[in-house]
């Protein structure tokens, strides 16, 4: 927003320079913008755009099609890293954010690591391979499990993130809307993880169980690169649905919300 107004619903926006619950004097308070104004700016960051989600889904793509093409469980971690060491090389060059590389770097060091693990208990090279997948499998489900209990806490992570941008990061639990609100956006979120473990913990489990787990192989490197940005904006799509049909002020505790105009 680039100048003063009154949204539909009695907020008011922000000067230029200046971001959803921000005044111009650089204060925070959540009662000068929205819940939708605020989840909006943090899932943009959040996002990465096009480049962060190529960045985040290259090293799996490539540890994928080497190792289906080639059995070389080395050669598909080597050239992995390489691709994801190459892209944060371009981004330290050009001085940008190297966020998603980073994540995308630590969560091949993880794979690595119980690829290793694998090889220690005797598993054979598809089954050390298939063991690649599995942190990604316990991350989403730790995830889910950490937003469920948010909400039932009355503490929504979608909350937290609004209450970031305040003096009072908690004030808006008192604001029955808000909590309403953010509790639905927070289970949004937790729904591409529940999917992810729903149909990636299965396969896993199948390919532990074969004699032969090249196919389960292919099958969780798939299911992880679809169910990955794409699973991901879909969920994002759908917080944009709601917040746009549900504008809720953020306002200060012992204050009315504003209330959309009829």
């Amino acid at each position: 927003m680039t100048d003063s107004s009154t949204t539909p619903t009695g907020a008011t926006t922000h000067d230029p320079g200046t971001g959803p619950g921000e005044t111009a004097a650089g204060e925070h308070h959540v009662d000068v913008g929205t819940v939708e104004a605020v989840v909006r700016q943090q899932l943009s960051r959040a996002l990465g755009g096009r480049r962060g989600m190529l960045e985040a889904a290259a090293p799996t793509i490539t540890f994928t099609l080497t190792f289906v093409t080639t059995k070389d469980l080395r050669l598909a971690i080597g050239l992995s890293v390489t691709i994801a060491l190459a892209l944060l090389v371009v981004r330290l060059v050009q001085r940008s954010s190297v966020q998603f590389v980073l994540n995308a770097l630590v969560g091949i060091g993880v794979g690595c690591l119980f690829v290793w693990l694998g090889g220690r208990n005797g598993g054979d090279a598809s089954q050390q391979a298939l063991a690649y997948f599995v942190p990604g499998i316990i991350y989403n489900a730790v995830y889910a499990g950490l937003m469920v209990l948010s909400i039932l806490t009355r503490t929504p992570a979608v909350g937290l993130m609004v209450g970031a941008v305040s003096e009072d990061p908690l004030a808006w639990r008192k604001d029955k809307q808000i909590v309403r609100l953010c509790s639905t956006l927070t289970w949004v979120l937790v729904m591409p993880c529940v999917i992810r473990v729903a149909v990636q913990l299965p396969i896993y489990l199948g390919g532990r169980a074969a004699d032969d787990a090249d196919p389960y192989v292919t099958a969780l490197g798939l299911a992880k690169v679809v169910m990955g940005w794409p699973l991901q904006l879909s969920a994002l799509a759908l917080m944009a649905w709601l917040l746009t049909r549900d504008r809720t002020p953020v306002t200060d505790p012992g204050t009315s919300p504003a209330r959309p105009a009829t």
